[in-house]
Parts: C-alpha cells; structure tokens; sequence
C-alpha cells in the first residue's frame, strides 16, 4: 500500500480566499512542509496565487507536491450558479497547471441546512425537481473536470450543506456516472452527521478515489447539535480535534485502505478559526505523528 499524508490550508483556518484573517499563503506553505508533509491542497482559489510560475516556484522551494482543491461553493443555489462555474473552472486551471489530481466538489453551507447539521432526521429536504436541477450542477462540474481537464473528481459531504447525510451521499452516488464522479471521503463529517465512517468506507471502498482525515470530539459534538450551533463556531470551539483523539476509528479506516490496495493521497483537515487555534503547526504535526504511529509511513 502506498498511501501519501498531505495537508491543506483549512488547517490554518483558511475556508475562503479574502478572510482578512488568513494567514499568509508563504507561511502556510512552510508550515505545512516544517511540520512534516510533502503535499498541500491549493485551498479556495484565489488564496495562493493563480499564476503558475509564482506558486510553483514556492511549491518547489518547499519541497511540496499540489493535491488538489476544493470547490466550496453554493450548488444547492441556483443563482449562485456563475459562482459556481467560476470557482470551478478557476480551480481546475489551478490543479492542471501543477499536476494535480483531485478536484473536489462541497455543498457549502445554506441557511436552510444549518440549524439542522448532525440530525439528518429533523434536516429539510428538497423536493423532487429542486434535487434533479441540484444533483445535476454537481454533475455538470464533475463532467467539465473530469472529461475537459483530466481531473479525478470526487463529491464529499460536509455539515450544514445539502449533501450531508449519508442517504443523500448514496442518492448523489446512483444518480451520477460514476465514471466523473467518486467520492472525496471525509471521516469527521461523515461522523458529525452522525453516521459511521469506517461502515460506509466498508460499502463504497472501490468508489473513493481520495480522503480527508479529519476526527471529530465526541463531548463538542455532542454539545454543538444539542445547541444548535453553527458550523464555524463549532468549529471555534474545536469539534475538529487532533487525529486520534476523537470518535473516527482510524486504525480501523487504516485498515480498510489497506484491504482495498488504496494508493494515493489521503488529506489532513483539522478545520479550525484561523484566530483561536493556537497551534496550527503543532496540530499538524501531531496529527502527522499519530498517523505514523498507527502504521501510515
């Protein structure tokens, strides 16, 4: 098995590319290799630079490998659809010009879904044409990044987005070619929507093409649906703990990769308020740590 450990920006605190707190992308980028890794997601577009050369001579002088990145994007909004399509196409020139493979498409998060992150039984459905005109943006945007650009493309949940729970995962799944579209599989989403990651791993192994490690404090989480609590100031309050410290049994999704042959990159997320954590590069270095004492070298 030849599994890679990378990282990505959102360890830092960076979800979108003008917050006026995200750190500097050149720190972001020595962090990352000072803690250990050799791969980086590119982060939202627009946060490290578009321009080739720029980023890859920084990339280069780091000795870091681009992933892939992330659209994080309103697709259960109609009329956010050029947003959609520019986040998309910006991003795949992005991965393309760098060599990297993963494209990843998110449901960010709606107002309508957000009180109800982690119950999928109290949560609001569409209706039958919203979610055909819903699943068929998500399907447009894998078609353009896996057929116009080459790209990997893969789907993954997140909390207080139209694609959270896991029926909805599965649904997206047998309505989509699977030939544009895998899965980006997230641990500590599928675990905060309260479903078991490592079950679902088990069914869908031959669909997931890439991961994000992420775990997830069963006390904070706890607390966080209980409250209702938004997922940023979940996330303020650290629902995103350090590898190893939660509820995801990652010796057991280990495992699982393991048995599959899985080969590639699998990701770290430890989503965090870029001004509350106090040690990004700590975190992500013992998040690296922990995972090579649990056997990924």
């Amino acid at each position: 098995m030849t599994i890679r450990i990378g990282n990505a920006p959102c360890s830092w605190g960076v979800e979108f590319a003008e917050d006026p707190r995200n750190p500097a992308w050149r720190s972001v980028l020595k962090d990352c290799a000072e803690a250990g890794y050799k791969g980086i997601e590119l982060g939202p577009v627009g946060f490290m630079p578009e321009d080739p050369v720029l980023l890859g001579e920084a990339l280069a002088q780091h000795d870091l490998e681009l992933i892939g990145g992330v659209v994080f994007r309103p697709f259960h909004d109609p009329d956010a659809w050029e947003d959609v399509l520019d986040g998309a196409v910006r991003t795949c020139k992005a991965l393309t010009a760098h060599g990297a493979q993963h494209l990843v498409l998110i449901d960010s998060i709606s107002e309508r879904r957000a009180p109800t992150a982690g119950r999928a039984s109290e949560a609001e459905q569409m209706g039958a044409a919203e979610w055909a005109a819903y699943r068929d943006r998500i399907a447009t945007i894998a078609r353009i990044g896996a057929e116009d650009y080459g790209l990997t493309v893969g789907i993954h949940a997140h909390a207080a987005g139209f694609m959270d729970f896991e029926p909805e995962l599965e649904r997206l799944l047998g309505e989509v070619d699977e030939n544009i579209l895998k899965i980006c599989f997230d641990t500590g989403h599928h675990s905060y929507a309260g479903f078991d990651p490592v079950a679902f791993m088990k069914r869908h192994i031959g669909r997931i093409s890439y991961m994000h490690f992420k775990d997830i404090d069963p006390v904070v989480k706890a607390d966080v649906i209980a409250r209702r609590t938004g997922f940023y100031d979940a996330c303020g309050q650290g629902i995103f703990c350090n590898l190893g410290q939660g509820d995801v049994d990652f010796p057991a999704v280990r495992q699982v990769l393991l048995d599959a042959g899985f080969e590639g990159w699998c990701t770290v997320e430890q989503d965090c308020d870029p001004t509350l954590d106090p040690d990004p590069v700590g975190d992500a270095r013992s998040n690296s740590e922990y995972l090579e004492s649990i056997g990924f070298n």
